[in-house]
């Protein structure tokens, strides 16, 4: 595949990708606070959001997996691992309260806090500098800590 096609496709997709969540609302906040408010004003149609997401990634997910590479032919390595643990309940817990208490999943935040820039509003960007700190924090704490990684992960596959 041409080099040039090989880097296009990612910027294509990104694109796409932020296109998806202006013309569906997933960038506004307030939007998504109706959506996780199910004991109040709730807003049900980020559901058909999901459900779209879904019917989309499902069949891409399915070639990837079934041939091992991407549409550019680079190689894939899924991670293999099904097991629950600590760390992945308590990093759940944390991006779901993030997004509850915001209404702001990290995505988007990027492109609310471009707009907040622009427009001088400073909190998106707060919670954007707030989400690029914990991910510095994270890092450093995880090079601290023991390596454990199992064949086939996505950490041992360098993602």
């Amino acid at each position: 595949m041409n080099p040039n096609l090989r880097k296009a496709i990612p910027f294509v997709s990104g694109l796409i990708f932020g296109l998806g969540l202006i013309l569906s609302g997933m960038t506004d906040p307030q939007r998504i606070l109706a959506f996780l408010d199910v004991f109040g004003a709730w807003n049900p149609s980020m559901a058909l959001v999901m459900g779209g997401a879904i019917a989309v990634t499902l069949p891409a997910y399915t070639w990837v997996r079934l041939r091992g590479h991407s549409v550019a032919g680079v190689a894939v390595t899924l991670p293999d691992r099904k097991t629950i643990t600590p760390r992945l309940l308590v990093g759940s817990a944390l991006f779901g309260v993030g997004w509850g208490l915001s209404g702001v999943c990290p995505g988007p935040s990027i492109l609310i806090a471009a707009n907040g820039l622009l427009a001088g509003v400073w909190a998106p960007v707060l919670f954007l500098l707030s989400v690029i700190a914990g991910m510095l924090l994270y890092a450093a704490w995880s090079r601290r800590a023991a390596p454990t990684t199992l064949p086939g992960s996505a950490q041992a596959s360098g993602l």
